[in-house]
């Protein structure tokens, strides 16, 4: 698959401050890629040299077949006039219309008047806001407003989206519209990159993760692939007995994990799940277990994350 974005070897500090120290990421044309790690991490530093809001102190970034660290400033110019941006921060007007800030930025991009036309009433249409277009921007409420502040960043229809926490601070229906709206921007010829902390929704919408860790990546792929690379794909079985488990099974290797004196609960981790379930059930049934629940843990992106980055909390 054609790659529209590398960075490759990024190295930034900032004083005594090491930003990057080598992290390399790839977008491939059509992906939807998140980009993770803990706070400190270095994404929001990557993220902004991409966008050329920092000037790397080594490493590659090539942006639609053109590097932007080696290139002139108007082949550079051209391939970000490609690029889109939505920050984290909603950066709007609040005194002006939704309709107004869209033609504001319109032409901050320097959209032709024509177009800029329909691009807005495309946005509007997109963002559900329609029939809010006319009304000032600060009567809104957070989800309008992030909606709307992603509609500023790719109303020229940039062929990349750069975006950060899209969907911090907003309920979850406003969130489920936001999906729905990137996943239309992908269905019309957009890559996307995105960092979040919504580790689980990343899990679920993203083809590919890249986590990054101490300014480099530390690991890249498919959710699946990540699970093979880090925590595996066994999977921890807790199966709750009534009254106490029998000697035989604890002796065979189930671990006892807590009980209330009603009932008890044995787990083991098992590997092929569709062949050893139904084993174990059958075991503990011979033995005389009294089965009244069966809970499987499957793999997650939180846990591959945890054993990459650790438990430690950063600030």
């Amino acid at each position: 698959m054609t790659s529209v974005l590398t960075v490759t070897s990024a190295e930034k500090s900032f004083g005594e401050t090491r930003a990057l120290a080598g992290a390399g990421v790839e977008l491939r044309r059509g992906e939807w890629l998140a980009l993770l790690g803990p706070n400190g991490a270095g994404k929001t530093t990557l993220v902004r040299s991409i966008a050329g809001r920092v000037r790397l102190d080594a490493g590659e970034i090539t942006l639609l077949g053109t590097r932007l660290d080696t290139t002139s400033g108007d082949a550079v110019r051209a391939a970000r006039g490609k690029l889109g941006v939505v920050p984290q921060e909603v950066a709007l007007y609040p005194k002006l219309t939704a309709r107004e800030n869209l033609t504001v930025f319109g032409e901050l991009l320097d959209i032709s008047r024509p177009t800029l036309a329909e691009r807005v009433a495309w946005a509007l249409d997109w963002t559900a806001l329609g029939d809010r277009a006319d009304e000032p921007v600060e009567r809104f409420s957070g989800g309008m407003k992030r909606r709307l502040n992603i509609a500023c960043g790719v109303l020229h229809a940039p062929e990349v989206v750069l975006l950060d926490e899209p969907t911090v601070g907003v309920d979850p229906q406003s969130r489920e519209r936001i999906w729905q709206m990137l996943e239309q921007l992908r269905q019309d010829g957009a890559s996307l990159l995105l960092t979040t902390h919504q580790l689980d929704e990343a899990q679920q919408v993203c083809d590919r993760i890249v986590i990054i860790d101490h300014g480099r990546d530390v690991a890249a792929g498919t959710f699946d692939e990540l699970v093979r690379q880090t925590i595996g794909s066994g999977r921890r079985v807790s199966v709750v007995l009534e009254g106490e488990p029998p000697a035989a099974l604890l002796e065979a290797g189930l671990e006892a994990a807590g009980g209330d004196g009603t009932s008890e609960t044995l787990a083991v981790r098992v590997e092929d799940i569709g062949e050893e379930l139904p084993e174990l059930l059958a075991r503990i049934k011979a033995e005389g277990g009294r089965i009244t629940d069966v809970h499987v843990e499957v793999p997650t992106l939180q846990a591959v994350f945890i054993h990459l980055t650790g438990r430690e909390l950063r600030e």
